[in-house]
């Protein structure tokens, strides 16, 4: 976590009259066949609040954000900014806003350093030389890119390239922050760094930030959110508002057949969700649940252990978008065709993957070393890790496609030295952008997939129909890939790393940007190919809610392997040896961060919570509650158990301690 420092003295945390306000904004692209991106959008953001445009890719946050900032025009309805009206002045906002474009560092020039990009940015705003020091250092210090001035923007990690488009952005200290999808494509080490830098500006100087995620726990780091779907808002409020008008209840499924429950409860009236989660199974349902037990099975009746759970606002935001159907919108399934994944198998005997002190060396420089593991057939591997941790490089050493420096590695019993052909047709690859062409329809990309790996017309045909029943895709396999929604045109992916029936597959991101919906949906289609077909799946993911998805979960950093277990087991051990979270709730969080922060360090703002590790979180809890009466804040104090991201960032931290 950077060491946070406040740029200014902080203000009132008072209500006041909004510093953004939106109202009816519309914007449609096209004219022979127009797409209405943004319909009918209304919200405000008041002054020192992180407010979040949370949906998928496509949902129209990006338009909003575009017409704010004054570089896109809006067709329909007002939009004002610090006082200017953006559709009237679209230059005029320019001046007092900082905004930061989609993608990691397009705001920055790869070629010069992170000093001359800093310099560039300064020259742009005209920041006097004063000033720009004092907050160049505050920004550096708080980014922790001081040791990095000479290195070239184009050598930066994501996560380091973010903090200095973030640093680019900030230079002059506008009072108003529009951040366009900030933390994609970035580790949950720097996400965490990230949202830490957000909130202290938020507390310490009472900007304003208005910014946009696809990550759907984000939103609870947000003081208040709108969540988007097809260019118009399904839900907004606070995070407590949203889960308080939440009419839907969560369950957890356990002891049963998973396909056996999804096939019972889909399409029942009141079921609104229903998804793998690993083993388990994961129900939304309106009422109190009663029926979810009779409508099982009768087999899986008696032993069937069904408890609620607390529901998340990603249960918010589906539960939102059922609502809508039901007012006469088409609804999307909410689970897969259970039949089974066309001509998926599994290897019969042996591990699927193999290592020994894997290493993978280019120049001077180690990118993985030494990593042994195992993993057995069926299996879900989860690959995290920061930015540079080395989990590419050590994917594509188990695809054939580097060469090892040391060490040894087996996959499908066969070893990635000397694999070549016999290896490919052994594991599927599914990258993290699209590879597919976009202007060729479903069955043209699946007909060619199928030319390069050698498939007879007769047993292409058979394959590529049986994947298309089994995936959903049937009814767009003649329609070209660019008009396919994200979460289909991943299906079409997966599809193609599927042709040639392998028995492992290699999974890159492979839900980024995918909206909750179909992101479970996709999950279904990993569990099933896990469960009835024995397929081996090794998947990297930056989403760390999925984690929970996998059986293994692998953490790397600096390309060594510092954890290898279960999930369940890493929370408990992480938890065990530093604790769980103490856990404050306060209306007025910036004064109480402020009360707290010089007695534990580590503490962070997450939303209106402010949360830290610790081992003794009884004495801890005390002396929070005396410094806060002490300052006059009234608060809640609390513990509460890691999450999977408080038990991911715990490992690295202590390996990072370990190796100094």
């Amino acid at each position: 976590m950077p060491t946070v420092q406040a740029l200014a003295a902080p203000g009132p945390n008072a209500p006041s009259a909004p510093v953004i306000e939106v109202e009816g904004l519309a914007r449609r692209y096209g004219r022979r066949r127009p797409v209405q991106a943004v319909d009918d959008v209304s919200f405000f953001v008041e002054k020192g609040q992180v407010f979040g445009l949370i949906g998928p890719d496509g949902a129209g946050k990006t338009s909003v954000l575009q017409i704010l900032a004054g570089v896109l025009r809006a067709q329909r309805g007002t939009a004002v900014v610090g006082g200017v009206d953006v559709r009237r002045r679209p230059e005029a906002v320019k001046s007092i806003i900082g905004y930061m474009p989609q993608g990691l560092g397009l705001n920055l020039y790869d070629k010069l350093t992170v000093a001359e990009n800093i310099d560039f940015a300064r020259d742009l705003r005209r920041v006097p030389e004063r000033a720009f020091r004092d907050n160049r250092d505050r920004l550096l210090a708080m980014t922790r890119l001081g040791g990095v001035l000479d290195r070239p923007a184009a050598q930066l990690s994501g996560g380091m390239r973010q903090k200095l488009a973030l640093i680019c952005t900030l230079i002059h200290l506008p009072d108003i922050l529009l951040l366009d999808e900030p933390t994609t494509g970035v580790d949950p080490v720097s996400r965490r760094d990230f949202w830490t830098i957000i909130h202290d500006l938020v507390a310490g100087r009472q900007a304003t930030v208005l910014l946009t995620t696809s990550y759907m726990d984000e939103a609870e780091r947000c003081h208040a959110m709108a969540m988007m779907h097809a260019g118009t808002i399904v839900a907004r409020g606070t995070p407590e508002s949203l889960m308080a008008r939440f009419a839907a209840t969560s369950f957890r499924i356990r002891n049963v057949a998973p396909e056996h429950a999804v096939r019972a409860l889909e399409g029942k009236p009141q079921v609104e969700s229903v998804a793998l989660f690993g083993r388990d199974v994961h129900v939304l349902v309106r009422g109190d649940g009663a029926a979810i037990r009779a409508a099982l099975p009768p087999e899986d009746r008696g032993a069937a252990e069904i408890e609620s759970e607390p529901a998340g606002l990603e249960d918010v935001f589906v539960h939102a978008l059922a609502a809508r159907a039901g007012a006469g919108a088409a609804r999307a399934p909410s689970a897969l065709d259970l039949g089974p994944i066309a001509g998926a198998h599994g290897l019969e005997a042996g591990a699927a993957v193999e290592t020994r002190d894997l290493t993978c060396r280019f120049g001077d420089f180690t990118a993985v070393d030494r990593v042994t593991l195992e993993l057995a057939p069926g299996r879900i591997l989860g690959l995290l890790g920061p930015n540079g941790a080395g989990k590419t490089t050590f994917i594509k050493m188990l695809c054939g496609l580097l060469t090892p420096a040391e060490g040894a590695a087996k996959v499908a019993g066969i070893d990635v030295r000397a694999g070549g052909a016999a290896l490919k047709q052994h594991i599927g690859y599914m990258s993290q952008r699209f590879s597919l062409y976009r202007d060729l329809t479903v069955a043209e990309n699946l007909a060619l997939y199928a030319g390069l790996y050698g498939l007879s017309r007769g047993t292409a045909r058979e394959r590529i129909a049986g994947l298309l029943a089994s995936l959903g895709l049937t009814e767009t396999e003649g329609r070209l890939t660019a008009s396919l929604p994200l979460g289909l045109r991943q299906r079409v992916a997966l599809a193609a790393a599927m042709l040639h029936a392998p028995p492992i597959l290699f999974l890159d991101e492979p839900t980024s940007g995918v909206d909750p919906i179909a992101r479970r949906q996709f999950w279904n289609i990993v569990h099933l190919l896990a469960q009835q077909s024995g397929v081996t799946v090794i998947v990297s993911t930056h989403y760390i809610d999925e984690a929970g998805h996998c059986d293994v979960l692998a953490f790397m950093q600096e390309g060594r392997l510092i954890a290898l277990d279960a999930p369940a087991a890493l929370r408990a051990r992480a938890q065990s040896e530093s604790g769980p979270l103490v856990v404050i709730e306060a209306a007025d969080f910036a004064r109480a961060f402020d009360a707290l922060r010089a007695d534990f360090p580590k503490a962070m703002l997450y939303g209106r919570r402010i949360q830290w590790q610790s081992r003794e979180p009884e004495s801890a809890a005390a002396r929070a509650r005396d410094l806060l009466a002490a300052s006059g804040v009234a608060a809640t104090v609390g513990s509460a158990p890691l999450s999977m991201e408080e038990t991911f960032v715990s490992f690295l931290e202590k390996d990072r301690v370990r190796a100094v």
